[in-house]
């Protein structure tokens, strides 16, 4: 049964996406330089400043770098600042069996939610041990069930990886590996609006055979959009937030912090 969060179905919703949060168990850990807890409070802080009335905050995928229960206890903390329900969903860094644990008691890794005319479905597209993504048969399943049993609603789908070329030559080996099967069954509902990922550390806004394809900043180390190559942006770190009407529109922004600065460290690997 899917969550059905409080809201009125002819009001619109605002969600927050957070992602590529990149902790680690320790506090002070690093990622390219870049201190990813204290890039991550800044942007906790600008959401606190600019949306004063969250419906749903999402986490896209690689909460943790190194898959530590730590990292996503402190996660948890960090984000219960924003006061408002949140769903999370694992990236290729993050451990599912850790992030379970720290979700104890909570409906923080449920996959479907409703929230005003919108059902929103959080698809796993990890591989355990590897960096690219696949939605296996069960999530599959799950996409299929949770757009046959609502179709009166309309839906956004989110997963961590990217299921489309986003122009960065070498992200093209990582990215979602089986992207027809999930856009085979996405054509065949017209309640779908958009698809909504993380991973690539970066801005995406697109149109794909009608349906609005959306990614969006890390609150750590952002990557260059169009590179050849593996390279670090200069851009802030930021999020995203998405503002769902009832009719089915939707009105989306990017929001980036200011005065981060690091010197990127191309010795580490493994981002």
């Amino acid at each position: 049964m899917p969550s059905e969060l409080n809201s009125a179905a002819d009001s619109s919703v605002l969600l927050v996406q957070l992602s590529d949060s990149h902790l680690f168990a320790e506090a002070a850990g690093k990622l390219l330089g870049l201190d990813t807890q204290d890039s991550l409070q800044q942007v906790i802080e600008r959401v606190l400043q600019e949306q004063p009335q969250i419906d749903l905050m999402l986490a896209s995928g690689d909460l943790s770098q190194d898959g530590s229960l730590a990292s996503y206890q402190r996660f948890r903390q960090m984000t219960a600042a924003l006061a408002a329900p949140a769903r999370w969903f694992p990236g290729n860094h993050d451990d599912v069996q850790a992030m379970q644990l720290a979700c104890v008691n909570s409906d923080l890794l449920e996959p479907v939610i409703d929230l005003g005319n919108w059902r929103i479905i959080l698809l796993d597209s990890s591989i355990p041990g590897a960096v690219p993504g696949y939605l296996g048969e069960q999530q599959l399943a799950l996409l299929e069930r949770a757009l046959s049993e609502a179709p009166e609603r309309h839906h956004l789908i989110c997963l961590h990886h990217h299921p489309v070329s986003i122009g960065c030559r070498w992200m093209e080996p990582i990215g979602l590996r089986n992207p027809k099967a999930l856009f085979a069954v996405l054509e065949r509902f017209s309640q779908v609006r958009a698809v909504l990922w993380g991973h690539i550390h970066q801005e995406f806004d697109q149109v794909h055979k009608g349906l609005r394809l959306l990614a969006s900043p890390s609150t750590c180390v952002q990557f260059a959009p169009g590179s050849e190559e593996f390279q670090v942006d200069t851009t802030a770190p930021g999020y995203r937030w998405l503002r769902l009407h009832a009719d089915g529109r939707l009105d989306t922004g990017v929001s980036r912090v200011t005065g981060i600065d690091f010197e990127v460290d191309y010795t580490v690997k493994g981002y």
